[in-house]
């Protein structure tokens, strides 16, 4: 069983859901309508590169180089993110857990997800947003029309280069992840991209539509 269902009397369903919706942020239109929320049943082996990854960063905040980075030796600088990707199966739908292995022509990215992992674009990077809308936004779609399943992930940010740093990413490559966001480390960077795909835990997927 790769997912699973949260009913509306789950706990964690209403609280992904309040997340979900509070962070749509879009004015004059109602927000969109929520299908159904699963919970990603990540393998051990998944978890376990995703911790290990976590614990490097903070082991190499801990050292004298990383002092300035309080959160990071904390906890890798942990935040909760959101990734919109498309899907082409019925995941979820009465009952379905499986994922589906569609030929590369019609390739689900939900289910590529999940089942293996993120992968980085051309550019080396994996996007991520502090809030659904701007998720929604910055998804890759060929079509209007195509299916959008919203990730609700885990993401170890480590040290972020920010618009801001006098440094360029080519001056000091001891960064973990980018954003274009001026503000500190510790607010709400609307952008964020991480260079590492264990940098990413997928923990819930919200299916939605009327967008």
């Amino acid at each position: 069983m790769a997912v699973s269902e949260l009913e509306p009397e789950d706990t964690s369903r209403n609280i992904v859901e309040i997340i979900f919706q509070s962070s749509w942020l879009r004015k004059q239109a109602p927000v969109c309508r929520i299908e159904r929320i699963l919970k990603v049943q990540s393998s051990d082996r998944t978890v376990k590169r995703f911790e290990q990854y976590k614990e490097s960063i903070r082991e190499r905040a801990s050292s004298d180089e990383g002092k300035k980075n309080p959160r990071c030796v904390a906890d890798g600088n942990e935040l909760l993110r959101f990734h919109c990707t498309t899907f082409t199966c019925s995941l979820g739908l009465a009952g379905s857990t499986a994922l589906c292995r569609a030929p590369s022509s019609a390739q689900c990215n939900l289910c590529s997800i999940i089942r293996d992992g993120f992968r980085v674009d051309g550019d080396g990077k994996i996007a991520t947003m502090a809030t659904s809308r701007r998720a929604h936004d910055m998804a890759q779609v060929l079509s209007d029309s195509d299916k959008r399943a919203m990730l609700v992930c885990r993401v170890v940010a480590g040290r972020v280069h920010k618009a801001s740093d006098e440094k360029s990413l080519e001056d000091d490559c001891d960064f973990d992840s980018v954003s274009p966001s001026t503000e500190g480390v510790y607010s709400d960077l609307d952008e964020l991209f991480v260079f590492n795909p264990r940098a990413i835990l997928p923990c819930f997927v919200v299916i939605y539509s009327g967008y």
